[in-house]
């Protein structure tokens, strides 16, 4: 890449729910419109997302980047042809633990693996979306264990936030040396890898890109987002992004329904 911004920014890496989609997940043509501008600067962009790479694609389609992106928080980085360049998965004795500390919770399980959904049931709250967001249907079973060995992703899903506050207390307690526990919406506490969290997952993308995280801009919505504000030389939270966000970013910009990211482009970014 041989572009920079006045303030050296290369490369940009947006999350993708809450960030680079509208609330109905898709793509305004006012953001697509932004990354043309921002490639065209010859600024890198790429995609990080705690969704699986079944639901990454459609996005880096519609986009063009032939780049590596990130899925499941970075637990994979791949490109868009299908190369796998890294993947992190749970430990086996997590994923098993985990499913015990849910056991009795009014919640939801759902793990996915090789680059598939499973459930133990066909609809539920949040079912619709995440059809949407995954690109694809739950496959259901009546028994997670025989996935425990190559779990991408464990998501737990409630609308009850003291419910999830308790879960995701307990998991990083028993947990949380040995796996990356945060919750991706506030419907959602997600369990991946230890090394899958945005984090890591931006560094290993800049490296990708020749890079220094200095150089390095994020943007994101949600708790998950905060490893890699705290990594990137620039971070900035989207408007409709919880307090506790906003407040560990350097710039907010406009919510996801309102373009956010192409005013993150043109007026912080590229200004």
């Amino acid at each position: 890449m041989s572009g920079a911004t006045k303030d050296g920014i290369r490369l940009f890496i947006s999350d993708l729910d809450g960030t680079l989609v509208d609330r109905k997940k898709q793509l305004t043509a006012g953001t697509v419109a932004a990354v043309a501008r921002l490639k065209a600067a010859g600024i890198g962009f790429s995609v990080i997302s705690a969704r699986p790479r079944s639901g990454v694609q459609p996005i880096v389609d519609a986009l063009g980047l032939d780049v590596p992106i990130g899925a499941f928080n970075g637990g994979i980085l791949f490109k868009r042809d299908g190369t796998m360049l890294s993947e992190h998965r749970i430990a086996p004795h997590v994923a098993a633990g985990m499913f015990e500390l849910a056991q009795g919770l009014d919640v939801a399980p759902w793990l996915f693996a090789d680059d598939r959904w499973y459930a133990l049931a066909e609809q539920g709250p949040h079912f619709d979306s995440e059809r949407v967001s995954a690109n694809q249907s739950p496959i259901v079973v009546t028994d997670f264990s025989p996935y425990y060995d190559r779990a991408d992703k464990i998501t737990f899903v409630s609308d009850e936030p003291a419910l999830l506050a308790g879960l995701l207390d307990r998991a990083r307690a028993a947990y949380g040396d040995s796996a990356t526990i945060a919750q991706s919406q506030t419907y959602y506490l997600d369990v991946t890898a230890t090394a899958a969290n945005k984090g890591d997952g931006v560094a290993a993308l800049a490296e990708s890109f020749g890079v220094p995280l200095s150089q390095t801009a994020v943007i994101g919505d949600q708790f998950n987002d905060l490893p890699m504000f705290a990594r990137a030389g620039l971070s900035i939270a989207m408007g409709q992004a919880p307090d506790g966000v906003k407040a560990l970013a350097q710039h907010i910009t406009g919510a996801n329904d309102a373009d956010g990211v192409a005013q993150a482009i043109d007026q912080i970014i590229l200004a």
